[in-house]
């Protein structure tokens, strides 16, 4: 064998090793390529999952924030109602005249003469507008006597110095009182439909 050949032999033995390690080379490079696209998806598809969920989120927070604005509103309406018919009430029992007046105030002044002591000397004031019509009622009663106005709707205050006791039988108690106790059915009432 000749150097030549033994120059060839080992060249092309080079050249073999070097395309073998060319075609290693690029079966790398490719999967390097395919794992990288594939990181890329995988990436692309996490970004877009995580800006869905962004999405809904935000979707979902600006509609809670739409319903509780519109449940806060409906409840200002609702008390807005119920105003106007405390209100529509309170001028129904201040506009109450004759009869019907003066049998409420003599009742509500027989129930808070009933909270004194026989002979204690009771002090009645009541609504400037029904100064007579009290009086003409306390002429029934002994020791009671108009002692001035109240700021009310009607009814009467009635005051004892001996026992120092006040009782509040105006209107206006007694129709908070009622409000109060009947909210929850007026409200019903008013709003069933909803």
């Amino acid at each position: 064998m000749s150097l030549d050949t033994v120059v060839e032999d080992i060249r092309d033995e080079a050249r073999a090793r070097a395309e073998e390690i060319r075609e290693e080379a690029d079966e790398r490079a490719e999967e390097i390529v395919s794992e990288a696209e594939a990181d890329a998806e995988q990436i692309h598809e996490d970004r877009e999952a995580a800006v869905e969920r962004e999405i809904a989120q935000e979707r979902e927070q600006r509609l809670s924030s739409a319903k509780l604005e519109a449940k806060q509103a409906r409840l200002s309406a609702r008390r807005d109602v119920l105003e106007d018919v405390h209100d529509d009430v309170e001028q129904a029992i201040a506009d109450l005249e004759g009869d019907r007046r003066e049998e409420l105030t003599s009742a509500l002044l027989a129930a808070a003469v009933e909270e004194f002591d026989d002979g204690e000397s009771l002090r009645v004031r009541g609504r400037a507008d029904d100064q007579d019509l009290i009086e003409g009622i306390l002429t029934d009663y002994d020791d009671a006597e108009f002692a001035g106005e109240y700021d009310c709707l009607g009814g009467v205050v009635v005051e004892s110095e001996a026992s120092r006791v006040r009782v509040n039988n105006t209107f206006d108690s007694v129709l908070e009182s009622v409000w109060e106790d009947n909210l929850k059915d007026i409200s019903d009432r008013l709003f069933e439909a909803q």
